[in-house]
């Protein structure tokens, strides 16, 4: 479906269905218990807006696979943004950090719906060890659209698609949305811009 949006067309691709969804969050619960031995350090912390119940549905998964449900908190990470203390683009803030577990010595891990040029998580990763030292911090995100800016890569990944830059990847989630889905959306330029 195409749809017309002044001087550009867009067409929009569902990468991912609930299911496929569930599936995804599945094979990462399973690789996130796999991966730590000891299950009970563990403590997932969601970035807001999407992260946050991702995480709670990661929990929830683990708990089903290892009787054992981590503390799950959630992480507002703009005003940690470094394109936003160089004076680029603009905070948009959108809840705040709350979690009530301490996150010395444990294993941390960043959930995050899509992963892009990394610049969300370093933010993360700045906050998180404002409030303390974790034993290590690792990641997972549902979608990775690529076009990287940093060295950042997850450790638990759900679904990888390449993008060009000007494309846009959405993760719907029922608790927020209503339904449950992951769109691409191309965006194909219709006239030609004019330079001075």
């Amino acid at each position: 479906m195409a749809t017309q949006n002044d001087n550009t067309s867009s067409e929009k691709t569902v990468l991912m269905d609930a299911q496929a969804m569930r599936e995804a969050l599945e094979r990462m619960a399973r690789a996130i218990i796999d991966a730590n031995e000891d299950i009970e350090s563990l403590v997932l912390l969601g970035i807001l807006t999407r992260g946050r119940p991702l995480a709670d549905r990661l929990a929830d998964t683990i708990a089903e696979m290892a009787h054992f449900r981590p503390p799950v908190g959630s992480l507002a990470t703009t005003l940690y943004r470094d394109d936003l203390r160089a004076g680029v683009g603009e905070a948009k803030l959108g809840g705040t950090t709350h979690f009530d577990f301490s996150v010395d010595n444990r294993t941390v891990v960043l959930v995050d719906d899509v992963l892009a040029a990394g610049r969300t998580i370093r933010a993360a990763l700045d906050e998180v060890m404002d409030y303390g030292r974790p034993r290590r911090i690792q990641l997972a995100c549902l979608v990775d659209r690529g076009g990287r800016e940093l060295p950042i890569q997850p450790d638990y990944l759900g679904w990888t698609v390449a993008t060009h830059p000007n494309d846009w990847v959405t993760v719907r989630l029922k608790e927020i949305d209503g339904e449950d889905a992951v769109l691409e959306e191309r965006r194909a330029r219709t006239t030609t811009e004019g330079g001075e």
